[in-house]
């Protein structure tokens, strides 16, 4: 699936797929599937957030992320959260984002730039 995230989240029963690999991945074959989204392949994060179903394994990353991976997703998504609440499926995003944003959790904070771990 390495190097494939994107296609085969936009394909109707593939996307089911990446989801469950997503939720049920070691913390480091989770971490190597987000960072290819959000790292690896340019413009991939905004393409699967506009897509009718690749947008349902970013809501996926989103819940499933450790705290420092989900603030890089966040801040990665922010600059197009204008652009998003044009989409239907953009939209699905900013709600999952703002039941984040409203939990009283400190390092979901959005004022402060993610922190990079090193394992």
């Amino acid at each position: 699936m390495k190097g494939k995230v994107l296609t085969l989240s936009q394909h109707k029963f593939a996307s089911n797929v990446v989801e469950k690999c997503v939720s049920h991945a070691s913390r480091a074959e989770r971490t190597s599937l987000i960072d290819e989204v959000c790292c690896c392949q340019e413009g991939a994060l905004y393409t699967m957030m506009k897509d009718q179903f690749a947008n349902y394994v970013v809501q996926k990353m989103i819940d499933v992320a450790e705290a420092n991976q989900r603030k890089v997703l966040m801040f990665k998504i922010k600059p197009y959260m204008s652009t998003l609440r044009k989409y239907t499926y953009g939209k699905h995003i900013l709600s999952k984002l703002e039941k984040y944003f409203m939990k009283p959790d400190p390092s979901l904070s959005c004022l402060s730039p993610p922190l990079y771990d090193t394992f």
